[in-house]
């Protein structure tokens, strides 16, 4: 399934480790926005990851999943690139 994952962080640290941890899991499309392909196990691997850095009271994560018609549907211009069906992401 494809996940839409954004956030936003006020400590630079923290928004800075979240990052790097989200890498894992999907392509960077945006500063505070990724595009992650996910199994349900995968899913939850990077929900207990993520979390630590987020503060609940200040912060946020989203989480969005798309659906397959829905995914499809995207449309991207510029120059990033998004999640692709033949790319393969080793988590």
């Amino acid at each position: 399934m494809l996940y839409l994952v954004s956030y936003d962080i006020v400590d630079t640290s923290q928004r800075t480790r979240l990052a790097k941890r989200l890498l894992n899991f999907g392509k960077r499309v945006q500063y505070s926005v990724f595009e992650c392909q996910l199994e349900p196990q995968q899913l939850e691997q990077m929900k207990q990851q993520a979390l630590p850095f987020v503060d609940l009271e200040q912060d946020s994560l989203r989480l969005y999943r798309l659906c397959e018609n829905c995914a499809a549907s995207v449309e991207s211009f510029g120059v990033k690139k998004g999640w692709e069906a033949e790319d393969t992401l080793v988590v």
